[in-house]
């Protein structure tokens, strides 16, 4: 399998399209090629090496049926370059730019990076995180003083935070495990009654929870060994207490979403939040071990129409 630490690399080792699908072929099926349909593995190249037939169910497919790249026009080769761009970009790349670096429209390099962000996304989890886990929770959305200023009116009347600037804004909560792993979605309320039950259920009882003293943290007391810092007080780290690393993953998204994106949508968040997510936890792999990695998790597809969550 061919390796590379740049992508000016990228595209000398792999100088066409047929080695891009090589290439790809090499990571999804390191173990021998899988019939998509029924799981068969008796399956045989046709002329050329670019479509596969099932021995069992004699169906005919590519490499990329199952997968983001299923019905895609998109060459592999692009598709790599892509890869290696919302990869080894800490804060990811926007649509326009891609657009323009690999020479496609923009709504198609929009429609791109969210296949990638499918793929991004965590399937499950095994394990509970353990050891000492931060946990806090930011909010996403429009400066408060660049609204329409009924709209702030509004906003201030229906939730009482006028000074704040949190109403209309979207909920994200994370929690690192200290060099671990890092969950992280959007929310609906920061209550106790959504909160806790987040903790409860990704955190292993027992586990050093550290939190800011938000109400709807004060009950992890029990079952976890939970220390707070008093941001009200200015207190922001006290020995191993502190929520510093999750908040520094905050600074990367937000400068993600507005300093790349400019703006997300709520219906959307979720997906930049995932690959933000991913991209942190593989932060100390090399460029082209997360190219890698990402092409070994690209199963699932997933369409314009699903999208867009129009039937």
């Amino acid at each position: 399998m061919a390796e590379f630490a740049s992508l000016y690399q990228l595209f000398e080792v792999i100088p066409d399209e047929a080695a891009a699908v090589a290439h790809f072929r090499a990571i999804r099926w390191k173990n021998g090629a899988v019939c998509p349909y029924c799981g068969s593995v008796r399956v045989y190249d046709l002329k050329g090496g670019m479509r596969h037939k099932c021995g069992d169910c004699r169906l005919s497919f590519s490499i990329k049926v199952g997968t983001i790249f299923e019905d895609t026009k998109i060459q592999i080769r692009k598709w790599l370059a892509a890869i290696w761009l919302i990869t080894s970009h800490k804060k990811g790349i926007a649509s326009t730019q891609l657009a323009r670096d690999i020479g496609v429209t923009q709504k198609t390099a929009w429609f791109m990076l969210h296949r990638l962000r499918h793929a991004a996304r965590t399937r499950s989890f095994n394990r509970p995180l353990g050891g000492e886990v931060e946990v806090n929770e930011t909010f996403i959305g429009g400066k408060h003083g660049n609204r329409h200023i009924s709209e702030r009116r509004e906003n201030a009347a229906a939730k009482g935070k006028k000074r704040s600037g949190i109403a209309g804004k979207a909920i994200v909560m994370g929690l690192l495990e200290r060099g671990g792993e890092l969950r992280a979605g959007v929310i609906a309320s920061t209550a106790q009654s959504e909160l806790e039950p987040i903790v409860r259920h990704h955190v292993a009882e027992g586990a050093k929870v550290y939190t800011d003293e938000h109400r709807g943290y004060h009950d992890l007391r029990h079952g976890f060994d939970h220390q707070t810092v008093a941001h009200s007080r200015d207190e922001y780290v006290r020995g191993s207490v502190h929520t510093q690393s999750i908040e520094g993953f905050w600074s990367l998204l937000k400068r993600q979403i507005y300093g790349i994106h400019h703006w997300v949508s709520a219906k959307h968040l979720d997906q930049y939040v995932a690959e933000a997510s991913w991209r942190y936890m593989l932060r100390k792999r090399a460029d082209g071990a997360r190219v890698t990695t990402l092409l070994a998790q690209t199963d699932g597809r997933l369409t314009y129409t699903m999208l867009i969550g129009k039937a």
